[in-house]
């Protein structure tokens, strides 16, 4: 099954991400969030699967600009953030068949595996 995987094209978890799914012999559609940001209803079932803490891209410079009042963001504040500048977005961000598997890749291989049942 194909697998859509949401991300940048210079960062390199992302690369990483697509050349592991694409060696594992998955066909891959790629989104680039800067490109075609998503629309709020998919930044809502992503939140719903992962959580606002797990969505959060922390090291980049969007997030730091946020300042200190996103500490005590409600999820429909950090949902509004991450439709309105999707940098704030941890990447990559997995799908398959429209449903969100996994975010960010820094999982171990079984979990991984799992995922991809």
């Amino acid at each position: 099954m194909r697998v859509t995987v949401y991300g940048i094209p210079s960062c390199g978890t992302v690369k990483k991400a697509l050349a592991a799914l694409r060696e594992a012999g998955r066909e891959v559609d790629f989104i680039d969030l800067r490109q075609a940001p998503p629309e709020r209803a998919r930044v809502v079932r992503w939140v719903q699967k992962f959580g606002t803490r797990a969505m959060r891209n922390l090291s980049g410079g969007s997030y730091r600009a946020l300042g200190p009042e996103r500490e005590v963001w409600s999820d429909e504040a950090w949902i509004a953030a991450f439709v309105s500048d999707p940098m704030l977005l941890k990447r990559p961000i997995v799908e398959r068949g429209g449903v969100p598997i996994l975010v960010g890749w820094n999982h171990s291989e079984s979990e991984i595996a799992a995922a991809f049942g």
